[in-house]
């Protein structure tokens, strides 16, 4: 064989052994999820014909001509007995797209469709596109909300002043999709805009996250919640804080709605973001609260603390130090898989069920946000156990 086909022999069987690598529970678990040992996308988990053109006469050396960088923020949908990943995949050339991975089991063997999506331009072209929630909505249609980022044009002279707002696009078979007008809402800029899977009052509702910058949230932030009438010219007039970014806790400089929350019979699960600075950078981790059934803007749980952090190699990224999601699936047996990406690299899976959830969400006591009633709260605990010492001795 020639050196072009040992080399691409050794690729292609490489790729191959990645996506067929089994996964496996990692030892400890805190008893409310389990992690799992191996990252379950990486950039090399992308296939190889999407980097190297494989044709000797073009490519005698068989360069890789397409790099991808990262694998991450993926949103997650179960259908058909398969667990499928939107997922942002970033280029060497900085530009994100989206892909849809595809598992039978939602912990390995994850393997990409063959050609990315080709996500329709509004008339306005995005600069980038990344990180879709996708929610199964009451209307029939799957969408598709991320952010649509483009050059900040009241900053010409600036070359990263940007601006972020949501992009909406839905589909029934992940190939196709229809574009609609980006949202329309009057806190200057957006991220991490979700739509509600139910109608609320006959109305499309959206948990959003106002914010004065691209980065900054400034005198925004907190997750909002509003309504639109018609998806297809949405338009939020008003909106109201649901969840707010609070001093000296978790979510200090900024917070978010992370995938479309879950549905269970004692309120809507969300799991969110939280961002606090630190002397190393911001520091990004996840946190879970409840909303009511019939007012799901009406937070009812609220448990202190982080719920994931960034732990091991996860913290060591491109952006270090941040867990992120923005996908989680609930399948027919009440198992709940928590997709998220580690420093903006890779793709993880956790996972618990309904069971655990809403026993978490409702027994871990809130956040008493001074450092006295951290530790009555942790004395607390303490005499109670030791009271029944005799039972764990």
């Amino acid at each position: 064989m020639s050196h072009f086909e040992v080399r691409l022999k050794a690729l292609l069987q490489d790729h191959e052994a990645l996506i067929r690598k089994k996964n496996t529970p990692t030892a400890a678990s805190n008893g409310i999820y389990q992690r799992w040992q191996n990252p379950i996308l990486t950039a090399d988990h992308t296939p190889v014909f999407w980097r190297y053109d494989l044709n000797a006469a073009t490519n005698p050396f068989l360069m890789e001509r397409l790099g991808v960088n990262a694998t991450f923020n993926s949103g997650a949908i179960y259908r058909d007995g398969k667990y499928l990943l939107v997922v942002r995949v970033e280029g060497h050339d900085r530009k994100s797209f989206f892909a849809v991975a595809e598992s039978t089991t939602g912990v390995d063997g994850f393997r990409f469709w063959d050609y990315p999506i080709t996500m329709p331009e509004t008339e306005h072209p995005d600069t980038n596109v990344y990180d879709m929630r996708l929610t199964e909505h009451e209307d029939g249609y799957i969408y598709g909300l991320f952010c649509t980022e483009r050059k900040d044009l009241t900053r010409p002279d600036d070359t990263s002043a940007a601006e972020a707002q949501c992009g909406i696009a839905r589909t029934r078979d992940f190939v196709e999709w229809e574009r609609l007008p980006d949202l329309i809402t009057y806190s200057g800029q957006q991220r991490n805009v979700v739509l509600h899977p139910d109608f609320i009052d006959g109305q499309y509702a959206f948990y959003t996250r106002p914010q004065d910058g691209f980065i900054s949230v400034g005198t925004g932030g907190g997750i909002g919640w509003g309504l639109a009438e018609d998806v297809t010219r949405a338009e939020i007039k008003t909106e109201v804080i649901v969840d707010s970014k609070q001093y000296h806790t978790i979510k200090e400089v900024k917070n978010g709605q992370g995938p479309a929350p879950l549905k269970t019979p004692e309120g809507w699960l969300h799991l969110a973001h939280g961002v606090r600075n630190t002397a190393a950078g911001l520091r990004y981790v996840l946190y879970v609260f409840m909303t009511d059934l019939h007012e799901p803007w009406v937070v009812t749980y609220s448990p202190g603390g982080h719920f994931i952090a960034p732990q091991g190699d996860e913290r060591v990224g491109d952006v270090s130090n941040v867990v992120f999601s923005n996908g989680w699936i609930l399948n027919e047996h009440g198992e709940v898989f928590i997709y998220y990406a580690s420093s903006d690299t890779r793709m993880h899976v956790a996972t618990t069920s309904v069971e655990q959830l809403l026993d978490y969400v409702k027994n871990t006591p809130a956040d008493g946000l001074r450092s006295a009633a951290s530790v009555q709260v942790r004395n607390d605990l303490i005499r109670r156990n030791l009271e029944i010492r005799h039972q764990w001795q």
